[in-house]
């Protein structure tokens, strides 16, 4: 498969701070990426240095087989969508559109078809002779993508771009924004912090913290299979219930530090007392039937979403699980829950890596 973009070895440092430490990541052309991680985790960076906006203090970067470290932003052929949309207010949506094409010296008759080819694909049609304040979050963010699209560049670059967005309007447009860039075969890059998002719309996410690649894949390879604490952590919604507990003598088992010392036979070969995390997503976290062995814990939350249920236990750690239909569940009530062992994650302790389980 052909790489439109390589990164190899990249740094970037900001006088003493490393923003970005020995990146590493090929994106093959048509695919979509997604580089996500809270705030400060290097992703704007990475993204800007792709685009040329940063350069890059070590390493190197490859667009279409092209070595770009010292390539200015203008040669890279990238287009880049920014959260704030960055639409010339003066102008109107098909003066915004050909702005591009008419200082590199297309010609007036050229330029329009162009504007006109892409607003039929992005639904701007009947709103060319409006002005941005016109136009609503949504329009604003498609005329953003078609100027974009109206360069063919060689590939997308979207910095948060829905973020300014009603939630309702950011599922909409994520759905816009995966369809058109399957319509156009088109490699996108796409920052988000959101890990729905990602989730949702790429072909392989980049998870970031601290300026490292900590762990990068398809999206379901990533739920299922986290590399450590934090990505099994980030990933997921709710997030991930971590317990603490220890091996036991026989190396077999593991005694979960919850009430009634529950505990969980593993298929792991680990010395007696190693200290462990032991990782359940909270829809495989069930209430025990009559006589099923289980925990019994107290409720401190009920979150009714109308398709389904949040529950939260009064403990330490506290516990979250998902009910798929409506609870009577009461506050202060003690209930038992269980969950089957093939369904957990076993983390170290002390390194936080995620040990062979379901491997």
């Amino acid at each position: 498969m052909t790489q439109q973009i390589e990164l190899s070895g990249v740094n970037k440092y900001y006088g003493a701070y490393h923003a970005l430490r020995d990146i590493n990541l090929s994106i093959p052309k048509g695919a979509f990426v997604a580089l996500v991680g809270p705030s400060g985790c290097g992703k704007s960076t990475l993204l800007r240095s792709l685009a040329g906006l940063e350069t890059i203090s070590s390493g190197d970067l490859v667009i279409a087989g092209e070595r770009m470290n010292d390539m200015p932003p203008r040669k890279r052929d990238l287009a880049m969508v920014f959260q704030s949309y960055a639409l010339y207010p003066h102008m109107t949506v098909e003066q915004n559109l050909t702005y591009s094409l008419r200082i590199k010296g297309v010609k007036k008759a050229e330029a329009k078809k162009a504007a006109d080819e892409v607003a039929a694909i992005t639904g701007l049609s009947d709103l060319l002779h409006r002005y941005p304040r016109e136009l609503s979050g949504g329009q604003r963010q498609r005329v953003a993508m078609s100027r974009a699209i109206i360069r063919h560049p060689k590939a997308f670059l979207f910095d948060e771009p829905l973020s300014n967005l009603d939630a309702a309007l950011r599922v909409h447009m994520r759905k816009e924004i995966r369809a058109l860039h399957d319509r156009l075969g088109a490699t996108s890059v796409y920052v988000t912090h959101d890990q729905v998002e990602a989730m949702t719309m790429a072909d392989h996410v980049v998870i970031m913290r601290s300026g490292v690649i900590e762990q990068q894949g398809r999206p379901l390879d990533l739920y299922d299979r986290p590399a450590n604490r934090f990505v099994a952590g980030f990933i997921g919604s709710p997030a991930m219930n971590f317990i603490p507990g220890k091996v036991t003598r026989n190396g077999r088992e593991i005694v979960l530090d919850l009430p009634g010392s529950h505990s969980l036979a593993i298929d792991l070969d680990l010395p007696p007392d190693h200290a462990v995390l032991v990782g359940i997503r909270p829809e495989h976290v069930r209430i025990a039937t009559q006589g099923e062995r289980g925990f019994d814990v107290p409720i401190a939350a009920v979150e009714f979403t109308g398709a389904s249920t949040f529950v939260t236990t009064d403990t330490m750690p506290e516990i979250v699980f998902v009910l798929n239909e409506r609870s009577s569940l009461k506050i202060g009530e003690t209930i038992r829950l269980t969950f089957a062992p093939e369904n957990v994650h076993v983390f170290d302790a002390k390194t936080e890596q995620r040990l062979g389980l379901k491997d």
